[in-house]
């Protein structure tokens, strides 16, 4: 296809972190473009300047302050991180005009050359507005958070409930969301639908990225996994493999050779870098979709073509939303980190895992190409300048020399590199957490599970909270989950198969279990934490209180997941039931616990079945805080159209 026919932008605009002080937004693009941006604070505002507050940004200014990356013929990265001219208001309604050139230079100001969002993305501006816009809250106090949006997963999309959450709010600044909180998986680089990756393999063709060498691999080429041996539904068998130990269950079961990635829907699991790019363009924007297909393979066998052909139908009805689903990203400010399966399934999760996935050429490229599509379309936005300028000089390089020593040589520094978390500095501050690559690993043993953070991590982590008087905390797995769950993960632990049911708790690492704890009782601790959390494909809120304290600080634990996932339904019923059984508040199993010096009280979701406190539902959290911090309201935005909401102010039946 000629580059003439694509679209010019691919994906986005995306909103970032946006401050008084800066505006950050990230866009993908067909072809090198220059860029012309400008402010338009509403007039009628208190807050907003006297005449002459519109702020215009020329190409040359934007040009200071971006970062391009290119990816193939037709595929660039742009990041603008811009400072303002002069601090933008808080609480009015901040239009933008985004315009676009493809011209080599930044030509007349008035030349037809430019195109404004009108012409590109008419799709992104809400009806009754003359263009896109944000609002810059004075108070992180009305948040929409979620994690766990899996493409195929039949059913809604919460992202959808987040754009409606918006739209009804047009007219009122002082409604507005502060944030929209995205707490991990954002894509499932380990689990993708046999459609999703031929559409993906379509895309790569048409946007002419280049081919990566691939070490130690049945396919060397990524060219022939994209078309001829793309192996859909068998991608396991081009997977590596290690020989097993010889402990005494590995020679019970004969040394069986075992899979590397852990995932029982691996077999579609992304490889290259160029497949990792494809899916973030097809998940966040609808204007890709229209330059590739999902006709069915010829090679697939009928098995797989049944398969495939359900998925189908699921995927079509994904792709219908995605033009609102850009439209909300384009209006709220958007922070992101990662979880496991936007990199694989299980990432870090014991150190025998990492000592097997990062000693194998092939495993140790394909994780690392997901951690700089991570970097790319998510980690970068979160905070510019944790990435130095020669850290993204190295990552063009690689872009352009796939599957060479470039590319190896900078996913080694992926690996080395520790600034993925981040802090927003806003009232009360959101503190994201990397609880991936900071792992606290087990002195017993290689299959124990990890800590989620390592001692110098939680000691920064503890540095930071400091004199805050109230946080907005994001830890992408909950920092108190459900006790009952978290038993049974301990118990196939001591029976030593953690990776079957994904140990990944804080109370799985005695160390990283007691430095949380005893993070809380600091005696600058914030009085306020509210704790974000998702992975888990439930929705739950807890309040915390520590034992013994005459006046310690306030704990909420408010999870929302999945965005477009679930937890099996009878099986969260099951345990939903039991964890009341089992651990009521005069259950001496509660001493069992790495919990005991705390009181848990789980909030009743209403609408919902007696004595349920688990809520199984794809959707959107949304959360209120009052002026102290703590948390006034807190909803899951199914995706179905229900709102379920948490009773927060109430004496409840019992303790946990």
């Amino acid at each position: 296809m000629q580059q003439s026919q694509f679209p010019v932008i691919l994906a986005g605009p995306i909103l970032r972190r946006i401050t008084p002080e800066r505006v950050t937004i990230w866009l993908a693009s067909s072809c090198p473009i220059h860029i012309k941006l400008s402010l338009h604070p509403e007039e009628g505002t208190e807050s907003v300047p006297a005449p002459g507050h519109q702020q215009s940004f020329s190409t040359d200014e934007l040009c200071k302050h971006s970062t391009v990356l290119k990816a193939g013929q037709s595929l660039y990265f742009y990041l603008l991180d811009i400072p303002v001219n002069q601090p933008l208001p808080r609480d009015a309604w901040i239009g933008y005009d985004l315009q676009i050139s493809t011209g080599k230079s930044d030509g007349e100001e008035g030349s037809s050359n430019w195109k404004s969002w009108r012409e590109w993305a008419p799709d992104i501006c809400y009806p009754g507005r003359t263009m896109p816009g944000f609002v810059i809250r004075s108070s992180l106090d009305r948040i929409l958070h979620g994690s766990c949006r899996k493409p195929h997963h039949p059913g809604g999309d919460g992202l959808v409930r987040a754009d409606q959450v918006v739209s009804e709010q047009l007219g009122n600044p002082a409604q507005w969301p502060s944030a929209l909180v995205m707490t991990g998986d954002q894509i499932y680089a380990d689990d993708v639908a046999g459609p999703m990756l031929v559409a993906i393999h379509r895309l790569i063709a048409q946007l002419g990225l280049p081919s990566e060498h691939l070490q130690k691999c049945e396919v060397e080429e990524s060219d022939l996994i994209h078309g001829a041996k793309a192996n859909y539904y068998q991608r396991e068998s081009l997977l590596p493999k290690t020989e097993a130990g010889n402990n005494i269950k590995d020679l019970i079961f004969g040394g069986a050779r075992k899979p590397v990635f852990t995932s029982v829907n691996a077999h579609n699991h992304l490889i290259t870098l160029a497949e990792v790019l494809g899916m973030y363009l097809l998940v966040w924007s609808p204007a890709c979709w229209a330059f590739t297909d999902m006709t069915p393979p010829e090679s697939l066998t009928q098995e797989a073509r049944d398969l495939y052909l359900r998925e189908l139908a699921v995927i079509e009805q994904f792709q219908t939303y995605l033009d609102v689903v850009r439209r909300v990203m384009a209006h709220l400010p958007v922070a992101m980190i990662f979880d496991d399966h936007d990199i694989t399934d299980d990432w870090n999760l014991t150190a025998g895992w990492e000592q097997v996935a990062y000693g194998h050429p092939l495993s140790r490229r394909i994780i690392g190409n997901a951690l700089f599509g991570y970097l790319i379309c998510q980690g970068l936005g979160n905070a510019p300048e944790n990435f130095p300028a020669e850290m993204m000089e190295h990552a063009q390089s690689a872009l352009l020399n796939p599957g060479t020593e470039h590319h190896d040589n900078f996913i080694d520094e992926l690996y080395r590199f520790s600034h993925w978390h981040y802090i927003w500095d806003t009232e009360p501050a959101l503190i994201v957490m990397d609880t991936r690559t900071h792992r606290w690993r087990s002195e017993r043993s290689l299959n124990q599970p990890s800590g989620l953070m390592d001692w110098e991590a939680l000691t920064e982590l503890q540095q930071e909270l400091l004199d805050h008087k109230a946080v907005v905390l994001v830890s992408p797995a909950p920092m108190f989950g459900v006790k009952l769950i978290e038993t049974i993960q301990r118990v196939f632990t001591w029976f030593g198969h953690p990776l079957v049911v994904d140990a990944e708790n804080w109370m799985a690492h005695s160390g990283a279990a007691y430095a949380l704890m005893n993070l809380f009782r600091h005696s600058r601790t914030p009085q306020q934490f509210i704790i974000l959390s998702g992975d888990v494909h439930y929705s739950f809120v807890y309040d915390i209180e520590l034992r013994g304290h005459t006046r310690g600080p306030d704990i909420w634990q408010i999870t929302s997941s999945g965005i477009r996932n679930e937890f099996p339904k009878w099986l969260l019923e099951v345990f939903d039931r039991l964890n009341r059984w089992l651990y009521a508040p005069w259950s001496p199993l509660n001493w069992f616990t790495k919990r005991r010096g705390m009181r848990v009280i789980p909030h009743k979701p209403v609408p919902a079945a007696a004595g349920e406190r688990l809520v199984n539902a794809s959707g959107i959290g949304w959360v209120e805080l009052k002026p102290d911090g703590s948390p006034g309201k807190a909803v899951q935005l199914c995706a179905d159209g229900q709102d379920i909401t948490f009773r927060l102010h109430e004496e409840e039946a019992r303790w946990e």
